[in-house]
């Protein structure tokens, strides 16, 4: 009767690196990282969503090291008279801060700032009659505040 050994196969990241001659330092962030962090800031409901989606599991992202931070709607109100823009301004955020470490923001804050107005107005649809127009025009307060200072 033959006896087999049992080895167990220790793998660390640490040996692995070692064998294949890797250094330790981290890795990139994946190509299409301008790909994602485009179709994060366009102006569409279904961008939007897909942002609003993946910063609530900001960990599936991690490798694409995306600066998540925000101030929410800066010195401004976060909910002007009630109405919930804090999404709108953390996507916002995201936006600028992301595409100034790219070194691309210039080329796409009208797109920033548009689709922040996007985003303001679909907070606003939920509303009717003299709220919603009340809404639209703080939106609207809050668009030209980024445009001529954001």
């Amino acid at each position: 009767m033959r006896r087999r050994l049992a080895v167990p196969l220790a793998v660390t990241a640490a040996s692995l690196s070692a064998v294949l001659g890797l250094s330790g330092t981290a890795s990139a962030a994946p190509a299409d990282r301008p790909q994602v962090l485009s179709q994060w800031t366009q102006t569409s409901a279904s961008s939007y969503n897909a942002w609003v989606d993946a910063r609530a599991n900001q960990g599936n992202w991690s490798a694409y090291e995306f600066n998540w931070t925000t101030d929410y709607c800066s010195s401004s109100p976060d909910n002007p008279f009630g109405f919930p823009f804090s999404t709108a301004c953390a996507r916002h955020d995201f936006g600028y801060r992301n595409y100034k470490a790219a070194g691309s923001f210039d080329a796409n804050k009208p797109r920033l700032d548009n689709a922040f107005h996007e985003d303001l107005k679909r907070v606003c649809n939920a509303y009717s009659g003299a709220q919603r127009t009340s809404c639209n025009a703080t939106a609207w307060t809050y668009y030209q505040a980024v445009v001529n200072f954001g």
